[in-house]
């Protein structure tokens, strides 16, 4: 055993010089290219870590006879969204062209002949492009999920197949060309660092337009229009959803510097990015509880969401008091908006529109008040806000790029959406929802022990 021993201390004390002159030969900006690639291929992690967030976030909010659809579709549509943001989705979105959309750079090699080519938006940053593309289209996947929040317990499979892949290749890249892709809100000098707009506000609105084509879940308004409490099954997973959400952020927003150098500006941004989700989660508890007389956990839980969706676009451009006054509003708005959309008729199970569209046009419209004018400097995008001397120029910008990207995203979804109730379909029959989807579109249950129990005693879970 020494011997054994000797020998390895042996060959290592032989290796050392050869592995330390290979160091050396490192020079300072090859470490950096490479601490700056490790740090977005972790923040690519994160965020593609955020699906397992919003499969136990959808799973405990909906009914447990469809908790197992629900959460595998979240499988199902992020590799379809990865295929078709691979072909086409990428190059739509990042790829030089011109304002409105990229015309290069599909079917994405990983190799730099390609990057240098087609991609002068990412030239920034000297990260190779595979894992540029993973980061990014760990956002498209994200914004994906959030649309699928207005189909829950009641589409068709096929419809999470076509509209997924649509939404991944024609309306996703389009408004992120606009923000990020050197396209005509960039050329503006609209302030959305990680995405309110991007990511949030677009997933958010095709999750409207499928809500108010599907209409409503059986049993959830009675005949004088009043709404009927759907409880999920189990709010212990949509917390840890939440949290695992909340930990996801962190490649979200800080992942975006794109860098670990420099002064560490990617921990500032995870202060403020904190702060405003802490902020929005207390809002939304107390304001639940002024309101229903009772301390409210699926508010709560939203409250956190929101908070995070509107500092998504702020993260780098306030101070940290300024992201907690962004996540509390956001908390407290989405808790009332979610309230009036209810009573308006509009069955959103995940409350989508709310906790992602609201919140992202209110975090997207943020940066325009509380921008200032030395963060704004730093990240070299757009100019400070209202209450820092810059009048409404930004505030302006950041009203047009809402605008904009809200009616882009409406209009196709329609479109889209519109056609395939007209054609394939959107909804499940009666009997099928009843059932669950789980049984009618997979053929057995999440909970095949607990629902077998409870088809025996006749009760509906």
């Amino acid at each position: 055993m020494v011997k054994k021993l000797l020998l390895a201390f042996g060959v290592m004390a032989l290796l050392f010089p050869t592995l330390a002159f290979a160091a050396e030969e490192a020079t300072i900006p090859q470490l950096q290219s490479a601490i700056d690639a490790v740090w977005v291929m972790l923040a690519a992690i994160l965020v593609i870590f955020m699906q397992a967030g919003f499969a136990l976030l959808e799973a405990g909010s909906t009914r447990m006879k469809n908790a197992g659809h629900v959460a595998g579709k979240t499988i199902l549509t992020f590799g379809l969204c990865a295929i078709a943001f691979w072909a086409v989705g990428f190059g739509f979105a990042f790829g030089d062209g011109n304002a409105f959309f990229g015309t290069t750079g599909f079917f994405v090699t990983g190799l730099e002949d390609q990057a240098t080519a087609a991609f002068g938006s990412l030239s920034a940053s000297d990260v190779p492009i595979g894992i540029k593309f993973l980061f990014q289209l760990a956002f498209a996947g994200v914004s994906l999920a959030i649309a699928w929040g207005g189909f829950a317990e009641r589409a068709k499979l096929p419809v999470y197949f076509i509209f997924g892949i649509l939404f991944t290749v024609v309306i996703y890249p389009i408004v992120a060309h606009w923000v990020w892709g050197g396209g005509w809100l960039s050329k503006l000098g609209m302030q959305d660092f990680a995405g309110s707009t991007v990511v949030h506000l677009q997933g958010a609105t095709a999750a409207l337009v499928a809500t108010i084509l599907l209409k409503p879940r059986i049993g959830k308004y009675n005949k004088d229009k009043t709404p009927n409490l759907i409880p999920g099954h189990n709010q212990v997973l949509s917390v840890l959803g939440v949290i695992i959400l909340w930990i996801g952020w962190f490649g979200f927003n800080p992942g975006s510097t794109l860098s670990a150098m420099g002064d560490g500006f990617f921990g500032y941004i995870a202060l403020t990015t904190n702060m405003a989700a802490a902020a929005g989660g207390v809002a939304a508890l107390v304001i639940s509880w002024m309101y229903f007389g009772k301390a409210d956990i699926p508010s709560m839980l939203n409250g956190v969401l929101a908070a995070l969706v509107a500092i998504t676009a702020a993260c780098a451009f306030v101070d940290t008091w300024a992201a907690i006054v962004i996540g509390a509003v956001a908390g407290i708005v989405t808790f009332f908006t979610a309230q009036w959309f209810e009573r308006a008729g509009i069955d959103d199970p995940i409350y989508a529109f709310s906790v992602h569209g609201i919140a992202g046009i209110w975090g997207t419209l943020s940066t325009g008040l509380f921008a200032t004018p030395e963060l704004s400097a730093k990240v070299g995008v757009g100019g400070a806000g209202l209450f820092y001397g810059g009048g409404l120029h930004q505030l302006g910008i950041q009203a047009l790029g809402v605008f904009g990207a809200l009616a882009f995203v409406l209009v196709l979804s329609f479109i889209i959406l519109g056609i395939l109730k007209a054609t394939v379909g959107l909804r499940v029959t009666e009997e099928e929802e009843i059932i669950g989807l789980d049984l009618s579109e997979h053929g057995s249950y999440g909970y095949p022990e607990q629902m077998k129990k409870a088809a025996q005693n006749g009760v509906s879970v």
